[in-house]
């Protein structure tokens, strides 16, 4: 069976991220995927969560002490500096990164993620990344700006070199409106 875009991205984390490690929620949104993150990384992994709304922040909060989690930490911030919040023994365990690119649903349609930062971000990810490790982005497009973003997006992951990396489109397209679709970048074994 096709998984759908958002079950997709799980599986795809779910393969690559091992319990203990660190992971990056780049845009926490409403909280969905920092509690998936959570349940991936079990008990004694990490996951650093970041947004640069506040309403993202206190959804993201709200949703882990509904479901208790304490191995997650939320920050107030550019993904763009995701790096500088980690330890170095949490940056040697990065095993993952997931980013769902566009506005936070039910607010300021205004607020978007920008190529600029998102690109950034992936880069000190990247230069972190565990072998075999992933970073999966959800590009939403399908609003004023997105269509820049996701071509600045298709432009970077497309030069990245295959010596060093797997880099995967997946996505629908026979849907209306502009579907989001996956970018995953894997980091290979060297």
């Amino acid at each position: 069976m096709i998984k759908g875009i958002l079950n997709f991205s799980h599986h795809l984390i779910e393969e690559a991220v091992n319990k203990g490690e660190t992971v990056i929620d780049a845009t926490c949104g409403n909280g969905h995927d920092t509690v998936f993150l959570s349940e991936v990384v079990g008990e004694h992994g990490h996951v650093f969560g970041f947004d640069i709304q506040d309403a993202a922040i206190k959804q993201t909060q709200e949703k882990l002490a509904g479901h208790k989690i304490t191995n997650a930490k939320i920050i107030k911030d550019s993904h763009s500096n995701a790096i500088h919040h980690l330890t170095v023994d949490q940056l040697t365990s990065l095993g993952g990164a997931i980013f769902n690119l566009g506005y936070l649903p039910g607010s300021d349609k205004g607020i978007i993620t920008k190529s600029e930062t998102t690109i950034l971000a992936i880069e000190g990810i990247l230069s972190h990344l565990k072998e075999d490790g992933i970073i999966v982005l959800v590009v939403y497009h399908g609003h004023p700006g997105g269509d820049a973003e996701k071509q600045n997006i298709l432009e970077y992951t497309h030069q990245l070199d295959q010596k060093f990396f797997r880099v995967l489109k997946y996505g629908f397209i026979n849907q209306k409106n502009d579907p989001p679709f996956i970018i995953a970048i894997e980091k290979k074994t060297r």
